[in-house]
């Protein structure tokens, strides 16, 4: 692992931010209805030294979602604030920094969400994730698990899914990372921060055969809409999903059948992922998302009569967590 002594022979970029904010969120699921219900920031200096760390739980005022994940109950979540309340503490510390997460897309997503139900706007403009980072320095890592990023620098893992141990970790690894990357001359993967400034306080409008994720309770009734219309995906399809391995931005994804989640609610997360989201199946689908894999539907033939991959809805949810950005 490089340090200072390391870096100090080395002209630092000038071209390199001044500041990063390294964050975790855990959340109630992966929709856009969902809710962050913790959230960690680690405030790192120019040079990745850790300037200090903050951590909260957050009440989403709904069901906690997956709490054999994240570990937060109800009862624990009770009496925790609202976001409202600590949307003020959270943005002065990603104000002027640079946000780092894993997998960043998610956790931006989740908090722009939360500033615009708050209709209020996170104050950073770029972010910046650590699985593009890691390909760009070309680290020899076997997924893009945040445990293997880890494991390559050292870095150990104490409560996996927990927010501030996630984020500590996630700022032992990104240090090395951007001191490698500042000896080696390697560009920063930075993108933009585009903040949300719709939100709808109409109730939704109750379908039959809907559940919303992870049995969202009576005090959500808000929805969030989007300011603009779907992009286009920008990203070349890179192939088949490989079972075990991670999505990559730009595979086509078809799903078929009913989902837990909203449909549209599950594509459009895909779509923030960087995914492609197919209206049918073809010898071009990287993967088929469906909760009845033995259903005589148009889209399961065709993914059998082509061995196009299949999963569930639980698997496709935990694959989004994980999804590596496209190559070049």
């Amino acid at each position: 692992m490089l340090d200072d002594r390391t870096t100090a022979a080395t002209a630092w970029p000038t071209a390199y931010p001044e500041g990063y904010a390294v964050v975790d969120v855990e959340t109630t699921g992966l929709a856009r209805d969902d809710r962050i219900i913790s959230a960690a920031v680690y405030r790192l200096d120019a040079r990745g030294n850790v300037e200090d760390h903050w951590y909260t739980l957050v009440n989403p005022e709904r069901d906690p979602g997956p709490v054999w994940i994240h570990g937060l109950t109800s009862d624990v979540l009770e009496g925790a604030p609202l976001f409202g309340d600590i949307a003020g503490e959270f943005a002065e510390r990603l104000d002027g920094r640079v946000l780092v997460a894993h997998n960043a897309i998610f956790d931006w997503s989740m908090i722009a969400r939360e500033y615009a139900r708050a209709r209020r706007t996170a104050p950073t403009r770029q972010r910046l994730c650590t699985i593009a980072l890691s390909k760009e320095l070309g680290l020899p890592l076997p997924n893009h698990k945040l445990e293997s990023l880890a494991a390559h620098f050292g870095v150990i893992q104490q409560r996996a899914h927990h927010a501030l141990d996630d984020a500590r970790v996630l700022a032992e690894a990104f240090r090395p990372s951007l001191h490698t990357a500042a000896r080696d001359g390697v560009r920063l993967p930075l993108l933009e921060c585009r903040p949300l400034t719709e939100w709808s306080d109409s109730p939704a409008t109750p379908r039959i055969g809907y559940q919303a994720s992870y049995g969202r309770s009576s005090y959500g009734q808000n929805s969030w809409r989007p300011s603009r219309r779907r992009p286009a995906c920008p990203y070349p399809n890179p192939g088949r999903y490989v079972m075990g391995k991670p999505l990559v931005q730009g595979m086509r994804v078809a799903f078929s059948g009913d989902t837990s989640v909203d449909r549209e609610l599950l594509e459009d997360r895909a779509i923030e992922a960087g995914l492609h989201v197919a209206t049918s199946v073809s010898r071009l689908t990287s993967l088929l998302v469906t909760n009845d894999p033995e259903s005589a539907t148009s889209k399961t033939v065709k993914a059998k009569a082509f061995g196009t991959p299949v999963v569930d809805e639980a698997a496709f949810t935990q694959l989004l967590r994980d999804v590596a950005p496209a190559d070049g």
